[in-house]
């Protein structure tokens, strides 16, 4: 079954179109070493919380979106495979510099994911 990398992720309204461009930079990429998806969304209904939040998740701040991401794969071994291609291709690495992020990489929550549903 398929697996999933997923991103919440704090990034400045003025940084915002700079973030598109890593983006559609970055995720053909991705889907070049076999990614099956590269998606990219910004948060519209995220209510801040008491407990829990996706603007709590990444301490967003004033002036601030949450953007969620994925990248699906077709197993866990191909994403593992597929990231260590990407994490040494240059057309990545230009944006992975922090000081090139148009967000604070500090603040962004990720993971691996196997798919347990796929309906």
């Amino acid at each position: 079954m398929a697996y999933v990398d997923g991103f919440v992720v704090p990034v400045p309204k003025d940084k915002l179109e700079a973030y598109k461009k890593m983006s559609l930079a970055c995720g053909p990429v991705w889907k070049e070493y076999g990614a099956l998806e590269f998606r990219e969304t910004i948060g519209d209904d995220v209510p801040p919380g008491k407990l829990t939040s996706f603007p709590l998740s990444v301490q967003l701040q004033e002036g601030e979106l949450v953007v969620f991401s994925w990248i699906t794969y077709e197993s866990r071994a191909k994403r593992d495979e597929i990231n260590d291609k990407v994490m040494k291709d240059p057309r990545v690495l230009a944006f992975m510099d922090p000081a090139n992020m148009p967000f604070d990489g500090k603040r962004m929550i990720y993971g691996g994911f196997e798919m347990i549903v796929d309906l």
